[in-house]
């Protein structure tokens, strides 16, 4: 009998979950969307059935999963402020960590043994070298990467023990937005450098530029990774474990960063003038996070196809100016 084409995609109807939904859809499965739309949005559930709940219901979640038997789960649902993991570390220990280890269980209870994890670069902490590799050694400084860092290790732990069969993807810096214009990034609040830079161009507040790091234009640099490759590569984690591969980590990125400077240059050349000011280097705000992505394309044959800045900046504005998002 042939496995099930349905996927349960937890946060489904946010930034990175919406894009990978639609992905799967054009791949040719059945995206279950579950979300409880505290910060996604009803209108991104495009490919599929949206059931509204939180990851901390169990019966929900028992239900959703009995009702559409997916055989496979990809879990974005998440909260994902640094700032704020640093002021509230338990909304995040107890939503990150406790609504994953409550999805594991209804996904055990199920029979479900396949998961994608939305992860991230925040494990890494403070960087050890230009690149960032699997390999490299993960040390979270806020509540946020730690969350994640913590979900990782069940996930080990439940592998070692023949109960689970992951894919965890560290990203990088997710950025741009659907060529289609059919969704893109829309937080509240915002706290990524694009869409505050392009805010910043059509009246909105003054972009804080933080410096001054240690890099030859004196602000930070990161490694900014497409929403569509993002979503690509969930595909192709999933077909990874389909295939009946062992459970494994990837890194999500270009290999090369962008400074804040060179994103607003890059925004100016468009035809964009954000506002900017100066402000005090942040604690903890490492100079530079690049990541070295050649175990994904070795592995699963990922490469990224639409993450240079130019597309990046284009389909961003091209998304924003269709919303009017301009907080």
């Amino acid at each position: 009998m042939a496995a099930s084409k349905t996927v349960l995609v937890t946060g489904g109807a946010g930034y990175v979950g919406a894009h990978a939904s639609k992905a799967l859809y054009r791949a040719g499965y059945m995206p279950v969307v579950y979300d409880n739309l505290v910060y996604g949005h009803r209108e991104a559930v495009k490919w599929g059935p949206l059931v509204e709940g939180d990851v901390h219901d169990a019966a929900r979640l028992a239900d959703t999963l009995a009702a559409h038997k997916p055989s496979a789960v990809m879990h974005f649902a998440a909260y994902a402020y640094v700032g704020e993991s640093v002021e509230n570390p338990l909304k995040y220990y107890n939503n990150n960590v406790g609504g994953t280890l409550s999805l594991l269980g209804a996904m055990r209870d199920a029979g479900i043994d396949k998961l994608v994890f939305s992860s991230t670069c925040a494990t890494y902490g403070v960087p050890e070298t230009p690149l960032l590799a699997e390999s490299h050694p993960q040390k979270p400084i806020n509540p946020y990467g730690e969350s994640k860092w913590m979900i990782e290790r069940v996930l080990a732990g439940l592998a070692a023990a023949g109960q689970m069969n992951y894919v965890a993807l560290r990203y990088f810096n997710a950025a741009g937005a659907d060529p289609d214009g059919e969704i893109g990034e829309d937080h509240d609040p915002e706290t990524h450098l694009i869409p505050r830079a392009i805010a910043a161009a059509h009246g909105g507040p003054a972009l804080k530029i933080f410096g001054d790091f240690p890099t030859p234009d004196g602000t930070a640099i990161r490694d900014y990774i497409h929403v569509n490759d993002l979503a690509t590569a969930h595909v192709k984690a999933l077909e990874h474990l389909v295939a009946g591969k062992s459970s494994d980590v990837f890194n999500l990125g270009t290999g090369h960063g962008h400074s804040v400077r060179e994103v607003v240059d890059a925004l100016r050349a468009l035809g964009l003038d954000p506002k900017t000011e100066k402000a005090p280097r942040r604690a903890g705000d490492p100079p530079q996070l690049v990541a070295d992505a050649t175990k994904a394309g070795a592995v699963f044959g990922w490469k990224p196809a639409m993450s240079d800045l130019a597309t990046i900046l284009k389909t961003a504005v091209a998304w924003h100016e269709k919303k009017g998002n301009f907080r």
